[in-house]
């Protein structure tokens, strides 16, 4: 496997607030790799590091050999060109269409002409699921149509990797399945690296390839690797705990 993201020693805080200290993993190419914890542990805000938008206190973010906090602002703009983010509200502008929505990154990072655009909109579209859905506003569809609209805008600019802040919050469960099918469709056509930041069990166990497993007590992570796996050979109670919502029995394969 080739190593797509690695951290390595990253601490991350606030003034002299730790959040969550020495965290060394590796998102490989392909990887559906769900941040996982309890509450407050820290899984959005490791998302912001990632992305590029919050500066880690210590460690580093390398992407490929690049290390993203030590490039230059261009080298920083051209990874964040190869990345698309899915937020937990989708994060669409109400005033606008769909297509409009999903045209606005073509429109301003691309040399491609109107007729491009829309029929790029159009395919971005029909890979979510909403052919047939450009002209219609962001309050006149579904919750769980909306996170596909995000998503389509995510995936304007064909990103080699796709960043999920708690997809399936606000979701029933039937529309977080779907969801979820939706990013294995992604995964196994595309190729595309996708990191979840989730604690939806369910999520976890039907889409995760491998994970890491952040604590908000000792704040610092306690595992990496495939939730079924930690599920089955952890011996740490918090690890079993979260992966059983607290029942703590494992079935030994």
């Amino acid at each position: 496997m080739t190593a797509h993201i690695s951290v390595k020693q990253l601490t991350m805080a606030y003034g002299d607030f730790v959040i969550q200290r020495d965290l060394t993993f590796t998102i490989n190419r392909g990887d559906v790799f769900i941040v996982m914890g309890g509450s407050g542990c820290g899984k959005s805000t490791l998302l912001r590091h990632l992305i590029g938008l919050q500066q880690p206190a210590k460690g580093d973010v390398m992407y490929g050999n690049l290390n993203f906090w030590q490039a230059d602002s261009v080298r920083r703009v051209e990874i964040q060109r190869r990345i698309g983010v899915l937020y937990q509200s989708g994060a669409l502008f109400s005033s606008m269409t769909l297509a409009e929505n999903i045209a606005l990154p073509l429109g301003e990072f691309t040399k491609m002409g109107k007729g491009e655009i829309a029929d790029m909109v159009s395919y971005k579209l029909a890979l979510v699921g909403l052919a047939g859905f450009e002209d219609y506003y962001p309050a006149e569809i579904s919750g769980g149509m909306q996170k596909r609209a995000g998503l389509a805008r995510a995936m304007a600019l064909d990103p080699e990797i796709l960043f999920f802040d708690e997809p399936s919050a606000g979701l029933d469960p039937i529309t977080a399945r779907l969801l979820d099918d939706l990013i294995i469709s992604l995964r196994q056509t595309l190729g595309t690296t996708i990191v979840v930041v989730t604690h939806e069990l369910a999520s976890i166990f039907a889409i995760a390839t491998n994970s890491v497993f952040l604590d908000p007590e000792s704040k610092t992570m306690l595992a990496t690797g495939v939730p079924k796996k930690l599920l089955t050979e952890s011996c740490d109670p918090r690890i079993i705990g979260f992966l059983t919502r607290g029942e703590g029995y494992v079935q030994k394969s």
